[in-house]
C-alpha cells in the first residue's frame, strides 16, 4: 500500500476514534437518553425574514428555490445571487469559479457543512465539483456572518458561501427513505444519481448519497471572425467531455438532548477533457488537454450543549487532492506537458459560545491545519526544482453578538498566525495579522420590518502555492492581498394578504480597497514571468434584491425574485498607465437574474434569466477587449404523481431558450439551446 493510502486509512480511524469517544462522552455525561427535538433544530421564522434581519447581506437558497432554478451544479444555481460573477470556461466540464463583488475567488470560502472546503495550490474552488443533490440550503454572506459559534476559518474570509446539507430530525424519521433519479439531455448527458437514509441505531442514522455525471460535451457555436457580424462559421466544440463519479456516506447521532455529532465521508473522482480556446484556424480543440482529479476527505462535528449559557464544538477534516494534468500538444523537447500534484490537509477547529444574558453573547474559535503540496513534472529536473511547501496556519478569533427588538450588533476580531517551510529554495515569510469585523442592523419603527444596516470588514487573502512557488513564475516574497469592505444597506419585509404573503426588498451600496493586490508580470521577456504585489483596485457597486412568495390557494403558489448589481471595480495601481481607472477584466457594470414560478396541481412552471452587460478581457478597456452583452433565458416544467405513499417527480428543462451564442470567458464559447429530462422517484 502506498503512503497515501496508509494516511487515509489511519486518519480516517483517528476521526471514527474521536467519534466514538465523543459519543461515549456524551453519553456519560447525562443521565438518561431522553426523546425530544434538539433546539438548534427547529425553525420558527421564514428565510425571508432572517434575511431582513441581518447586518450584513445574506443571500439564501433553499431546496425548493434549487429545484426551480434549473440547476445541475452549484455554479449554476449562485448565478442568481446578486453581487455574483461566475467564471465559466465553457461546458458542463469546464472550470467554473465565483467572484463576489469583483474580489475574485481567492477572497470568497466555500463551506460545506460548516468546514471549509480548500484548495491550497490555486486558492480557487472549482464549483463544478459540487453536486447540489442533497444540498437542503446556500447560504450567500458577504463580510461577516451574524452567527459567531462558527469554525474561525469562516471569519477569514471576504465572503463565505454556506452549502448546508442538514442534520436530520432521527425520531421523527421513517426506517427507510431515499429517492433515486435520472437526468438525460443534449450533448450527451446522461446523469444518475441516489440518495438513502436509514436508522442504524435507535438515535442514529446513515445517509448515502452517489451521483455518476457523464456528457461528450459536443455542442454546436458560431465562431465571429473580426467584427463585422455576417462572418461567421458554424463550428462544433470539442474535448469537452466529463466522466464524474461523486460518493458521499454521512453518519448522524444524537447521543443526548444536549449533543450531536456528524461524521461525513466523501469521494469525487473526474476525468474531463479540457478544451481549448476557439481561435481562427484553431477550432477542433483535439483531445490534447486531459484533466483527471480525486479528491476525498473525511470531516467530523461534535456539538454539545453544557448548559443554558455554555455551548461548544468541535470539527475536525482530512483532506487529500490528486490531479494530473496531461498536454500532448506542448511544444518541448519531451513533446508533452505534464504534471502531478498532491495535496495533503488536516484540520482541527473548536469553539465555545458563552451567553452573558439573552442579548448579549460571546466566542472564541481557534483552528489549526496543516497543508502540504507535492508535483511531479514531465522532466526530472523540473521535479527536483519544485519546493515541496508545507504551511501551517493557525487562526483564533474573539467575537461578541448582541441583540434585541431594536438592535443586532456584532464584532469580532480575527488573528492569523502562517509559517511556510520548504524542502528546497527560499519559503515565504511568516505572517502574523490581526483583522478587525464589526456589523450593525437596527430597527427604526416598531411597527414594520424596515432595517437599516452597515458592516466593516478588514481582511486579506494568503498568497497561494501557486503565486509563491510555481515553476520559473512564483514569488516567495509576496505579501498578503488585503481588503478592506464597507457596506450600508436598507432591507424591508412586507407580510400581507390572508395566507401571509411576503414581499422582500434589500438594497446596499458598498466599497472595497484592494491593496497589494497580486499580478503576474513579465521580467525578462515573454516567457519568463513572476508574481508581484502590483495592483490597486477600487470597488464601488449597489446590489438590489427582491423576493415575492405570495399563497394564492392551499395548492397553488406564485413566487418572484430579481437581482441587480451596478459595479465600478477600477484599476488604481498606476497613474501613468494606460490601464488607470479601467474597468478590471470580466468584471460588467451591470449584470442581473430573474427567476419566476408558479406551483398549482396540473404543472409547476418556473422562468430563469440571467444577462450580463459588456465586459472587457483585459486590463486595457478597448474596443478589441470588448465582449457583448448577453442573456441566458430558461424554464422547466415539472409534474408530481402520487402514489402508494411514494412520489414521482418528471421534470423538463429547455436551456438558453433563443439558442444566444454568448462567452462569459473570451474564447470559450458557452452552449446554446439545450434539453434536459429528470426522472425521481422518491420513496
Amino acid at each position: 500500500m502506498n503512503v497515501a493510502g496508509k494516511i487515509f486509512i489511519n486518519t480516517k480511524l483517528f476521526l471514527v476514534a474521536v467519534f466514538i469517544l465523543c459519543s461515549t462522552l456524551a453519553n456519560a455525561s447525562s443521565d438518561t437518553l431522553r426523546t425530544q427535538t434538539i433546539a438548534e433544530i427547529t425553525v420558527s421564522e421564514s428565510a425571508l425574514r432572517r434575511q431582513s434581519l441581518s447586518s450584513v447581506p445574506t443571500q439564501t437558497l433553499n431546496a425548493e428555490n434549487l429545484r426551480r432554478l434549473n440547476s445541475l451544479q452549484l455554479s449554476d444555481a449562485i448565478k442568481f445571487l446578486s453581487g455574483v460573477n461566475v467564471r465559466d470556461y465553457g461546458g458542463i466540464g469546464g472550470l467554473k469559479t465565483v467572484s463576489v463583488r469583483s474580489l475574485g475567488a481567492e477572497h470568497t470560502t466555500i463551506s460545506l457543512d460548516g468546514v471549509p472546503v480548500s484548495d491550497i495550490m490555486s486558492g480557487q474552488i472549482d464549483l463544478s465539483k459540487f453536486s447540489l443533490d442533497g444540498v437542503e440550503q446556500i447560504a450567500l454572506v458577504n463580510g461577516q456572518s451574524d452567527n459567531i459559534f462558527q469554525t474561525a476559518s469562516n471569519f477569514a474570509a471576504s465572503s463565505v458561501l454556506f452549502v448546508n446539507t442538514g442534520f436530520p430530525l432521527i425520531e421523527e424519521m421513517k426506517s427507510f427513505s431515499g429517492k433515486v433519479s435520472l437526468r438525460a439531455g443534449s450533448f450527451g448527458l446522461l446523469n444518475p444519481t441516489f440518495f438513502v437514509r436509514t436508522k442504524i441505531l435507535p438515535h442514529t442514522a446513515l445517509a448515502l448519497s452517489g451521483e455518476y455525471l457523464y456528457a461528450n460535451g459536443e455542442y454546436p457555436f458560431l465562431l465571429h471572425y473580426g467584427n463585422e457580424s455576417d462572418s461567421v462559421s458554424h463550428e462544433m466544440r470539442h474535448n469537452s467531455d466529463v466522466n464524474n463519479l461523486r460518493l458521499q456516506a454521512n453518519i448522524y447521532s444524537v447521543f443526548s438532548a444536549k449533543s450531536k455529532a456528524t461524521l461525513k465521508t466523501y469521494l469525487y473522482n473526474s476525468q474531463r477533457g479540457l478544451p481549448g480556446a476557439a481561435i481562427l484556424y484553431n477550432t477542433q480543440n483535439a483531445a490534447a488537454q486531459r484533466l483527471n482529479e480525486t479528491t476525498v476527505f473525511i470531516q467530523g462535528n461534535f456539538t454539545h450543549n453544557f448548559s443554558k449559557v455554555f455551548d461548544f464544538q468541535v470539527n475536525a477534516k482530512f483532506n487529500y487532492g490528486y490531479l494530473h494534468y496531461l498536454d500532448t500538444a506542448y511544444l518541448n523537447a519531451v513533446g508533452k506537458m505534464e504534471s502531478r500534484y498532491r495535496q495533503y490537509e488536516y484540520y482541527a477547529s473548536a469553539t465555545a459560545l458563552y451567553r452573558f444574558s439573552e442579548r448579549l453573547s460571546a466566542s472564541f474559535s481557534s483552528d489549526f491545519s496543516t497543508n502540504t503540496l507535492s508535483a511531479v513534472y514531465e522532466s526530472q529536473a523540473l521535479s527536483d526544482e519544485f519546493p515541496n511547501p508545507v504551511r501551517y496556519k493557525l487562526l483564533s478569533v474573539l467575537a461578541a453578538k448582541y441583540i434585541d427588538e431594536t438592535w443586532l450588533a456584532t464584532v469580532s476580531l480575527l488573528h492569523t498566525a502562517v509559517s511556510d517551510k520548504t524542502s528546497k529554495g527560499s519559503a515565504a515569510g511568516s505572517q502574523n495579522r490581526l483583522s478587525p469585523s464589526a456589523s450593525v442592523s437596527f430597527k427604526p419603527f416598531d411597527e414594520n420590518n424596515f432595517h437599516i444596516r452597515a458592516f466593516y470588514k478588514n481582511i486579506f487573502r494568503l498568497p497561494t502555492f501557486n503565486d509563491l512557488y510555481y515553476a520559473r513564475v512564483g514569488n516567495p516574497a509576496l505579501q498578503p492581498e488585503k481588503t478592506s469592505q464597507i457596506n450600508v444597506g436598507i432591507t424591508e419585509l412586507l407580510t400581507f394578504g390572508k395566507r401571509n404573503s411576503e414581499l422582500f426588498f434589500a438594497a446596499d451600496v458598498y466599497y472595497n480597497k484592494v491593496k497589494d493586490k497580486i499580478v503576474a508580470m513579465p521580467v525578462k521577456n515573454l516567457f519568463m514571468w513572476t508574481m508581484l504585489n502590483l495592483g490597486k483596485v477600487d470597488i464601488a457597486g449597489i446590489d438590489l434584491a427582491s423576493k415575492i412568495n405570495a399563497p394564492v390557494t392551499s395548492k397553488v403558489n406564485l413566487s418572484f425574485s430579481a437581482n441587480y448589481t451596478y459595479q465600478r471595480a477600477l484599476d488604481v495601481s498606476d497613474k501613468n498607465s494606460d490601464t488607470y481607472l479601467h474597468q478590471i477584466p470580466y468584471t460588467p457594470r451591470i449584470s442581473g437574474s430573474l427567476t419566476a414560478a408558479i406551483q398549482n396541481p396540473i404543472v409547476d412552471v418556473a422562468y430563469t434569466l440571467v444577462w450580463s452587460g459588456k465586459r472587457y478581457a483585459a486590463y486595457q478597456n478597448y474596443a478589441e477587449n470588448r465582449l457583448p452583452a448577453y442573456a441566458d433565458q430558461s424554464i422547466s416544467f415539472s409534474h408530481n404523481f402520487r402514489f402508494a405513499n411514494n412520489n414521482l417527480i418528471i421534470n423538463a428543462e429547455l436551456l438558453n431558450i433563443f439558442n444566444n451564442n454568448y462567452e462569459i470567458v473570451r474564447w470559450f464559447p458557452m452552449p446554446g439551446r439545450q434539453v434536459r429530462v429528470k426522472l425521481e422517484l422518491i420513496i
